[in-house]
Formats: structure tokens, C-alpha cells, sequence
């Protein structure tokens, strides 16, 4: 999926929120001046009701030609805050 929301272009695989907690915890645990955190991203609750965020991993944000950072990476954003988005494969190229 690839939205806009805040003038970002941001696109990538959406994820449930517990299996994109879970990531985000394994990312933190593994980082000396983050790890305090780690347990932060999965402790909380899962969203109850209808969903309010979407959460991407392997995403990027676009910027020109240019999806950066090139290994993607993992965003959550509120849905209130998409101006525009699509479905299915967005390219682009560094190269």
C-alpha cells in the first residue's frame, strides 16, 4: 500500500498491529540505547474498535525516485491523517 499523509509518500506491507509491535520490540531490544523500550511496543494493548492506524513494515518513504532508507523500515500511521493512498505494486528507482 502507498499513502500520503503529511505530505509523505510512505509505501509498504501492512501489518497486523501485534505482529508489527512485536517487530518494532525486536528492532528495540537489539539496540544498546534502546532496549529499555523494547518491552514498551509490545506491553501495550492492541487497538480495540474500529482500526485507527495502519502499521507498514519494509516501507519506505518516497522521496523523488528514491524509497528510502533503502532496507525499509517499520511506520505506523493514523489513518486521519491519509490524504491520498493506493493499492499495489508502487516502483521507483535509486539507480
Amino acid at each position: 500500500m502507498t499513502v500520503v499523509a503529511g505530505g509523505a509518500g510512505i509505501t509498504g506491507r501492512l501489518a497486523p498491529e501485534a505482529v508489527w509491535r512485536k517487530r518494532v520490540s525486536e528492532v528495540l531490544a537489539d539496540s544498546a540505547r534502546l532496549s529499555d523500550l523494547s518491552a514498551m511496543s509490545t506491553s501495550a494493548a492492541p487497538e480495540e474498535g474500529p482500526p485507527t492506524h495502519l502499521h507498514f513494515h519494509v516501507a519506505r518513504i518516497l522521496q523523488g525516485t528514491v524509497g528510502i532508507p533503502e532496507t525499509g523500515g517499520m511506520y505506523r500511521v493514523a489513518i486521519e491523517d491519509v490524504s491520498a493512498w493506493t493499492m499495489g505494486d508502487f516502483s521507483y528507482s535509486g539507480h
